[in-house]
């Protein structure tokens, strides 16, 4: 690879934090000091040193899109942001050719005090634009976003959807030669993260280079032109996507069972809800690991609600063993009579997965749990896992062929029938042809 053709070069790239255990807190100085004084002998807390990043080396061709796709503590956001500036690394060194421009976290960059107008202007000249330049592509920001009727409003105001959308369109419109985007965009509704992958598509199109993070596995496939798989800090894999991508999901369900419970300090949420559970269970309450596809499966979700919003939405995303979201499910997806109560405190949550319906091999359910088209509480990876053995069917074409190769994302038996001169009639019930 010729050194003019590379974007971005990482050579022994590492990040060290250091951790304090049982630690006294103390909120002044002064507390500290007379806690020391009352306490001489007390040793000083212990300290270990955790590397979130370890000897990471690779180069990055001008022109690619490289997927990073890991678990959660896999070392993903500690590497954009040391690529993107935000953090100093401990070892190492990263080579970025051109202009940057990273989304990172919601309003990243953003001063709220300032109009939509008045940021999308600080941001072109932070990258370097000229006024000119800004003003060619001020027009084409503004209506990708959508935020035309608030153009001349403070950020501050705006929801979180409107502050990803405005914090993608400027940095993919103003021409930056890398563009670094984490799963941030996850935010916004469908139909804009489908503009946004087709925007880094153009991006890419155009020579400049995309590193985009993601737990969605297509979308990693379809836009990626090579991905990297990171675990404990390390790059575990290089290569081709849909080869490192089936890896990574094969790697990982050996790590999920059935059942995921988090301890106090670990609840996935925030001031609004904690997610204390997240489970798979059979009609009669048993968590089970292996279901046949005749019988009905339970997802139940256990958590806690600080503060209640009618725009909270509790649901989950079923993927399939090919990264494939075959549904996802809210529990105020019906009409509002049928949505279920929720209330301050503890709440448990089932849904039914019909029997007939999934396919064979192993599935996972990723909990997504959010405030209607403002902001995400809970939106990660898969959590839990189950398998799946096809047996809804006792048709002798289903028994003669394999059934683990049975395509589709899901398998359901559904209703035929044949219409014409002798009416129309349902399979098991044949018309009389005499």
């Amino acid at each position: 690879m010729s050194s003019k053709d590379i974007a971005i070069s990482v050579r022994g790239l590492s990040k060290a934090y250091t951790i304090a255990h049982n630690a006294a807190k103390h909120t002044t100085a002064a507390e500290a000091l007379v806690h020391r004084l009352r306490n001489p002998l007390q040793h000083p807390p212990a300290k270990e040193t955790f590397w979130a990043l370890k000897d990471v080396s690779f180069d990055i061709r001008r022109g690619d899109v490289l997927g990073i796709v890991g678990r959660n503590g896999a070392g993903k956001s500690t590497l954009l942001k040391i690529l993107s500036r935000i953090t100093e690394p401990t070892n190492g060194r990263a080579l970025l050719h051109g202009r940057v421009a990273s989304l990172l976290e919601v309003g990243t960059g953003f001063h709220p005090e300032l109009t939509g107008r008045e940021n999308i202007e600080m941001n072109g000249a932070i990258l370097g634009m000229t006024r000119r330049e800004i003003l060619k592509y001020f027009d084409s920001i503004v209506e990708f976003a959508g935020v035309e009727r608030f153009l001349d409003t403070p950020v501050k105001r705006y929801s979180s959807g409107m502050y990803v959308r405005l914090a993608f369109a400027v940095a993919a419109h103003l021409n930056p030669e890398i563009l670094i985007v984490d799963e941030v965009l996850a935010v916004g509704d469908s139909e804009f993260q489908k503009k946004c992958l087709g925007k880094m598509g153009d991006v890419a199109r155009q020579g400049r280079t995309v590193l985009f993070v993601s737990h969605q596995m297509p979308s990693v496939k379809a836009l990626c032109s090579r991905v990297i798989q990171m675990s404990g800090g390390t790059v575990l894999r290089d290569g081709e996507p849909g080869s490192v991508v089936d890896q990574y999901l094969t790697d990982g369900s050996g790590d999920l069972l059935p059942e995921r419970l988090w301890c106090r300090e670990d609840q996935p949420g925030d001031a609004h809800l904690r997610l204390r559970a997240l489970r798979v269970v059979d009609t009669a309450g048993e968590i089970r690991g292996t279901y046949s596809s005749s019988q009905a499966m339970i997802v139940e979700m256990e958590f806690d609600i600080a503060q209640p919003s009618s725009a909270l939405c509790v649901g989950f995303d079923l993927i399939n063993r090919n990264g494939v979201t075959v549904f996802r499910s809210n529990h105020n997806d019906g009409g509002e009579r049928d949505w279920p109560a929720l209330t301050v405190g503890r709440n448990t949550l089932k849904c039914v997965i019909p029997p007939g319906l999934l396919n064979f091999g192993k599935h996972f359910i990723a909990p997504k749990i959010g405030l209607h088209a403002t902001a995400w509480v809970v939106n990660g990876e898969p959590e839990i896992s189950f398998d799946v053995d096809l047996d809804h069917s006792d048709s002798p074409f289903w028994s003669v062929s394999d059934p683990n190769k049975f395509p589709g994302a899901v398998a359901p038996c559904l209703e035929w029938q044949v219409v014409g001169s002798k009416g129309a009639w349902k399979i098991g019930h044949p018309p009389n042809l005499s």
